[in-house]
């Protein structure tokens, strides 16, 4: 990291045409502007609003939210790695986010997801501002939860709808079209529940950094098992169990108003810190995708 580096960052969106909305898309990036704060929602995120970039060839990270959830939820991960010299987009995915939970739990969501990926790849390289910096190479993969399968099924993974997402009730592929530009994924207590037929995860050859929490009830050991087992080189997972984390300790703290025992994501297992665990944490994300792009 370059200690005179902000977090520039852009509010654009894109176009889903088979979906038929709008999704809006963050966009963040190295910059050397100081930081203003600004309030999104109940958020106060600290960043350099539409400042030129630093640098060139700058790698892109695309991001994928939890269910139901907010790219600002992730704010703090995009933000390292945006001053460690990275682009990070994170879209929002319409239909399972935080203002528009509709599709929740409906193979819609699932074939939206993965797109959203892609179409947020396209978004960054052809935004006037930001696109011009980019390398055109591989770009990384990053998800929380949902946002791990997410990242699967768009970097090869073949899903499977269960019966209670399906228009007939009857489990179905899910039909998902994989983005050969990424290059390497990086899964936040994964959710994989759509992977375990045979062969799901054969296509996912990329190198992994996968952690997960020992107090994960939400998505327990046997998510990271599943990919452990699926992907064809299990050698090429970096897995590390993080002992004392639940589900969501892998995401930024939320504001006093919101750090309720009736709100999970804010909260930890008794004794643990997430703001402890981040400086490792993403310094461990930023050295893997480095490395990997």
């Amino acid at each position: 990291m370059t200690a005179d580096l902000t977090a520039g960052c852009r509010l654009v969106s894109f176009r889903d045409a088979v979906q038929g909305a709008d999704i809006p898309l963050v966009l963040m990036y190295p910059a050397r502007v100081a930081a203003v704060t600004r309030q999104f929602g109940p958020y106060d995120v600290s960043a350099a609003w539409d400042a030129e970039p630093a640098g060139a060839g700058l790698p892109l990270v695309v991001i994928s939210h939890g269910n139901n959830g907010s790219p600002w939820t992730l704010r703090d991960l995009a933000a390292h790695l945006a001053r460690a010299g990275f682009a990070v987009a994170l879209p929002e995915h319409v239909g399972n986010s935080r203002h528009d939970a509709s599709l929740a739990g409906t193979l819609a969501n699932l074939r939206n997801r993965p797109r959203h990926v892609s179409l947020a790849i396209d978004a960054a390289r052809g935004d006037a501002l930001l696109g011009p910096c980019l390398d055109r190479g591989p770009v990384g993969a990053a998800g929380l939860s949902i946002g791990g399968y997410t990242a699967l099924a768009a970097a090869g993974g073949r899903p499977w709808c269960g019966p209670h997402e399906s228009p007939d009730g009857h489990p179905h592929p899910v039909d998902v079209t994989p983005d050969a530009r990424i290059g390497a994924l990086v899964l936040l207590a994964p959710a994989v529940f759509w992977f375990m037929a045979d062969g799901a995860l054969r296509g996912v050859t990329q190198p992994i950094l996968m952690r997960t929490g020992s107090r994960d009830a939400v998505t327990p050991a046997e998510h990271a098992a599943t990919v452990l087992n699926g992907v064809p080189d299990p050698a090429r997972v970096a897995h590390e169990m993080v002992d004392g984390a639940g589900h969501f300790s892998f995401l930024s703290a939320f504001p006093p108003a919101m750090t309720r025992p009736d709100f999970p994501p804010s909260q930890d297992p008794p004794g643990f810190d997430r703001l402890a665990l981040q400086p490792q944490l993403f310094a461990d994300i930023a050295a893997f995708l480095r490395r990997s792009l």
